[in-house]
């Protein structure tokens, strides 16, 4: 898979890991496990990307006596992933048509 490809699309879940409510590293490599394997190293570079691009915010509260990094999705995140089902439609569309002689064979 073209490496900007996998990149936005692993932004976009990440973003939807986030997008009912805020979350942390390990919960959002935990709840997105089903789905995709993700390391720590991958997520957290993710989770910077994210911020500086200002579709989450970072919050630090104490949990079991350290600081646990809470992310909330801002208004630009939501945004993205709406685009991203936009774009992925579009996506769908193109392999429907590069498939379709596939399907002749059938």
């Amino acid at each position: 898979m073209d490496v900007q490809l996998k990149r936005g699309i692993l932004d976009v879940c990440v973003l939807a890991a986030i997008k009912s409510e805020p979350s942390y590293g390990y919960k959002i490599i935990k709840d997105m496990q089903p789905y995709i394997e993700m390391s720590e190293s991958t997520l957290y570079t993710i989770l910077k990307r994210l911020e500086s691009a200002e579709m989450l915010t970072v919050q630090s509260a104490e949990h079991g006596g350290r600081l646990r990094k809470y992310y909330h999705i801002t208004g630009a995140g939501l945004k993205r992933i709406e685009d991203f089902k936009l774009e992925w439609r579009e996506i769908m569309s193109i392999y429907q048509f590069v498939i379709k002689e596939d399907r002749k064979d059938d």
